[in-house]
């Protein structure tokens, strides 16, 4: 079982908190300025890494406006395949300063391949990792191109079955991949918290026995928080600097004081999950006197019988607990007792 992956020195997986990605994609908007200030904001914010994508309109689909490559539904409705990943891609020439950036910025970068010329230039920078999107995640000649780098993989699940999953997952292992996770994702933009089903993190867990994680496209952090109690090793989001700024993934990605929300409160709620524990707890010290126990509410002598009307339960939690009352009634008194004071065994004969 594969409990943890290293990517840039970082460990993710069992006994690390959530490894959080800022997912850049679009989200320059066809200004590199933009994008250097997305993986300053992201760094600042508590971010893991900042992902970015590289193709070419050409290199992930035709230039055609023939019915199949129109897009009849939602955020990119009326623009064809090809205008769309034309406006939404980053430039092969943006790559290299952006690298040179994130060492500058201390976060570490790697991005989505979406062909073998991808990786290849993407190796040429010295690329720490690679994430098969959703869509790629069928593309078994594509995973395992990756995983002969032997570079750790991340393999988003959206819209794939058990059985494409399973896929994928082999083409990995036959690619020579050694390190390697699976985020549960839904391919809708944005997606409601509904469709995810959290629960499956667990049961890919158990099945695939590499650490699982998050790739979010609601509009909030609840899911992702929420996975984290369920296992989630890696939280990817969609970052923006202004969910207003018009780009192609603007409008379901969150805004840097967000990403600061989210990597702030996934690492409470990993701490928080710790481990099984019905010890007092160090927060609770100072509070025992807030307990109840027993009390000498009577001034007693030495060698008097302790009746029912001479010890009480009440706050603080200084005395014996007050389960213990069945034991005191009828004892003696082993020194006098100037009422109230704590009850102890060793007042007792």
């Amino acid at each position: 079982m594969m409990s943890t992956i290293e990517i840039d020195g970082r460990a993710i997986g069992a006994g690390n908190s959530p490894y959080v990605i800022a997912e850049l994609s679009a989200n320059h908007n066809g200004n590199i300025d933009t994008a250097f200030r997305i993986i300053e904001t992201s760094k600042a914010a508590g971010a893991d890494a900042v992902k970015m994508q590289t193709y070419r309109p050409d290199t992930i689909t035709l230039k055609s406006d023939k019915e199949d490559f129109q897009i009849r539904d939602g955020l990119w409705k009326g623009r064809t395949l090809y205008e769309l990943y034309e406006w939404a891609h980053t430039p092969w020439d943006w790559h290299k300063p952006l690298f040179e950036k994130a060492r500058q910025t201390g976060i570490t970068l790697f991005s989505s391949p979406f062909d073998t010329t991808a990786i290849d230039m993407l190796e040429d920078l010295g690329a720490p990792a690679y994430k098969i999107a959703s869509f790629e995640a069928v593309d078994l000649s594509l995973i395992k191109y990756a995983a002969s780098t032997g570079k750790p993989m991340i393999i988003s699940t959206g819209m794939a079955d058990r059985d494409e999953i399973d896929e994928a997952v082999q083409a990995a292992r036959d690619g020579g991949c050694s390190q390697f996770c699976l985020l549960l994702c839904v391919s809708g933009y944005p997606a409601p918290a509904s469709d995810y089903n959290l629960a499956t993190i667990s049961d890919m867990a158990k099945r695939y026995g590499v650490p699982i994680g998050l790739s979010d496209h609601t509009l909030d952090n609840t899911t992702a928080i929420a996975s984290v109690a369920l296992g989630a090793a890696v939280i990817e989001k969609h970052v923006t600097l202004d969910r207003s700024g018009g780009g192609p993934d603007d409008s379901f990605s969150l805004e840097p004081s967000e990403l600061e929300h989210l990597c702030r409160s996934s690492k409470t709620a990993w701490e928080a999950l710790g481990g099984v524990d019905y010890g007092r707890k160090s927060s609770e010290q100072g509070n025992v006197m807030f307990r109840r126990s027993l009390y000498f509410v009577r001034d007693l002598k030495a060698g008097d019988v302790i009746g029912e009307g001479d010890v009480r339960s009440v706050r603080p939690g200084f005395g014996l607990a007050p389960k213990h009352i069945d034991a005191v009634l009828g004892r003696k008194i082993a020194a006098d007792v100037s009422a109230p004071a704590a009850v102890r065994w060793e007042d007792l004969v």
